[in-house]
């Protein structure tokens, strides 16, 4: 790239940031180069421009940097990024540079990072259903071509393991169109980089995956650019490429506290517990690219993970990214102590659009019924349980036992699948009609006599 003006007049540092003086037709966003008295080349953006005075932005950090021999050069153009279908398989930096020991990649494109929202006279109805494998996901808050559902998890939780399960195990039905996994990890330490790398490579799913990886000693700074170009990556995939790309990002508190740690050092005011009063709008740059385009065949599915401090759902991360997205899945501790993986809690857990997704020519007839039917019972069943805890067994009807005997079951059998069954859709609507039976067929309300009939396994003596 051809950097079009050179200045030496950096006049201070603070954290990531660069203060350059006497800068003339300097635009935001603006791609930079530092070059450091000892020639070493980091790279950096324009966050601020006021008058003559450029605030940079820098990607590696400030560390070393003498400011009387420091060059700073600009582009004269934004961040893009070198993008072709033989990205696929591969994995990159949080920049976007090559961290396996492949070839290089000869661009087909160079794409501007912070890409645009979809309009919304463009967006097409999600409505296909995507299968996770993962039951609880599959029957109970079912994901859609297009839709972002996030995972709400908690610091030890295994979301980490989860994200690795969904890569391997998720896949488009009655679909020949290509599938590909987008998998952007924020801050994670090196053995979760290896276990990301060595599970999709173990499994072959690295074959249709894209990875991007930003260790926790990288700068922060580079955090806030690991998810745009993993979604800039997924757009061109997907709109230009025709694919199907599911993109799982993790860890978005990580991001959002460098996001917290630059607005810090701009001195700017902060908002909720220290986070940047636009923190909203900021995630919603990035949730809003997901989606799908009226008469383009591709699509871009967003999970985004993060883990919520003390285990608070009213943390401002987790509270505006459900404001954003379209539902929530939610990881609980209580099930994760009692040894189930994963430890997903359904009754909080919501998928706003898991009736577009199922049904009849998507899943199954059967599904709409027994998964309102299921978690009935499941909610029963805990007030139930709860019951017998304060007062005794004693004090429990037949039908109440039946209720704590289908909750108990439930979880074991149906949420603890652990982290390597992958189910089709279709066993797990078998195993939930299997888990029903155990009530008497007078309790199954919300399903109709045709369908039991059809469906509701015949218990012995009956």
């Amino acid at each position: 790239m051809a950097y079009i003006k050179e200045y030496k007049t950096a006049r201070e540092v603070v954290g990531p940031l660069m203060i350059v003086e006497g800068v003339e037709g300097v635009k935001f966003n603006e791609q930079v180069e530092v070059q450091m008295h000892n020639g070493e080349i980091r790279q950096g953006q324009v966050l601020e421009v006021d008058g003559d005075n450029a605030m940079v932005q820098l990607f590696e950090g400030s560390s070393g940097i003498n400011l009387e021999n420091t060059k700073i050069r600009f582009s004269g153009r934004s961040l893009h990024l070198p993008v072709s279908e033989d990205m696929i398989g591969r994995v990159f930096d949080g920049m976007g540079k090559i961290m396996d020991e492949g070839p290089d990649i000869i661009a087909e494109k160079h794409l501007d990072i912070d890409g645009q929202a979809i309009n919304p006279v463009a967006r097409d109805y999600p409505d296909e259903f995507i299968q996770t494998g993962i039951s609880a996901i599959d029957h109970l808050n079912t994901l859609v071509r297009g839709q972002k559902l996030p995972v709400f998890s908690g610091a030890g939780l295994p979301h980490q393991e989860l994200a690795a399960q969904i890569a391997r195990q998720a896949a488009v039905l009655n679909s020949d169109e290509n599938f590909a996994v987008v998998f952007a990890a924020m801050g994670t330490t090196f053995e979760e980089a290896e276990f990301f790398v060595n599970d999709l490579r173990k499994t072959g799913a690295i074959d249709r995956s894209v990875l991007f990886i930003n260790l926790a000693n990288d700068p922060a700074i580079e955090r806030i650019a690991t998810p745009k170009i993993a979604l800039t990556t997924a757009e061109y995939l997907a709109y230009e490429k025709g694919m199907h790309v599911l993109v799982i990002m993790t860890d978005m508190t990580n991001y959002c506290e460098a996001l917290r740690e630059v607005s810090a050092a701009r001195r700017e005011v902060p908002g909720r517990r220290g986070y940047p009063g636009y923190l909203y709008t900021n995630l919603s740059t990035l949730y809003e690219r997901a989606g799908r385009l009226v008469g383009k065949p591709g699509s871009v599915t967003q999970i985004p993970i993060l883990s919520m401090p003390e285990d608070d759902i009213t943390h401002p991360i987790p509270d505006l990214t459900g404001y954003i997205t379209e539902g929530q899945i939610i990881l609980d501790r209580d099930l994760y102590n009692s040894g189930y993986r994963p430890p997903i809690n359904v009754l909080p857990s919501l998928s706003r659009l898991k009736d577009k997704g199922s049904g009849e020519g998507k899943t199954r007839k059967d599904h709409a019924a027994t998964m309102n039917q299921l978690f009935a019972a499941y909610a029963t069943g805990k007030e139930a349980k709860e019951l017998e805890a304060i007062l005794g067994e004693a004090a429990l009807s037949a039908t109440d036992r039946k209720y704590v005997e289908f909750t108990e079951r439930f979880e074991e059998e149906y949420i603890n699948q652990g982290f390597y069954t992958n189910r089709t859709i279709e066993e797990t609507l078998d195993l939930g009609w299997e888990l029903l039976s155990i009530l008497p067929r007078t309790e199954l309300k919300r399903i109709k006599d045709d369908m039991l009939d059809e469906y509701l396994p015949e218990k012995e003596g009956e």
